[in-house]
């Protein structure tokens, strides 16, 4: 028997991001996945190296990397659309875990438990720092937007800024005072 859970998650590529936005370049939900495991791992890993907390950088990089697999059936729903009112926010939230049981309904049983938990980002001190990064990756793609002149992007940098400093969490403030700065530098300047 065929199993077409991969195949599905090979189609993120295909699922474009910030619809309601003009970008000066398009940018889609697997390569968005590819940098919320990126953020992820080294916020996970300042918090484990730096602040000496538990935590397991490459599991968290695995959950990143899975964490908006349902957009491949729902596709992506706009943020101000998603968090409209509270009723709109509850539909998408069943909308989501019966996508989250399609692609898991994908796999041979055998690998149900391997995945279940990083599509269903079962584990909250998990999904705490995948968040933390899915919305520091959005923060960078509005700095990259705003520097290639792109204006539309003003309020979405703001309200994402704002939404970091909320999290209250160490590692991001670490991440963002030693880091953020170099994503506004051009090739020649980050040499």
């Amino acid at each position: 028997m065929a199993h077409s859970f991969f195949a599905y998650i090979f189609r993120m590529r295909h699922i474009a991001r910030w619809a309601l936005m003009r970008n000066t370049r398009t940018e889609n939900v697997e390569e968005h996945s590819y940098e919320a495991a990126v953020l992820s791992h080294a916020l996970a890993a300042i918090g484990r190296d730096v602040f000496g907390k538990d935590l397991d950088p490459d599991k968290i990089a695995a959950a990143a990397l899975f964490h908006d697999a349902p957009e491949i059936i729902t596709g992506d729903m706009p943020t101000p659309v998603k968090y409209h009112n509270p009723s709109l926010q509850n539909a998408y939230k069943q909308v989501e875990a019966a996508a989250q049981d399609k692609l898991l309904s994908m796999l041979p049983p055998e690998l149900v438990p391997a995945y279940g938990p990083l599509v269903r980002e079962s584990d909250p001190e998990i999904r705490r720092y995948v968040k933390a990064a899915d919305k520091l990756s959005a923060y960078i793609k509005c700095a990259e937007e705003l520097k290639a002149g792109n204006a539309e992007f003003k309020m979405a940098a703001e309200q994402t800024m704002a939404a970091l400093k909320a999290m209250e969490m160490e590692e991001l403030d670490w991440f963002m005072e030693r880091f953020l700065p170099a994503f506004s530098l051009t090739l020649d300047e980050l040499q």
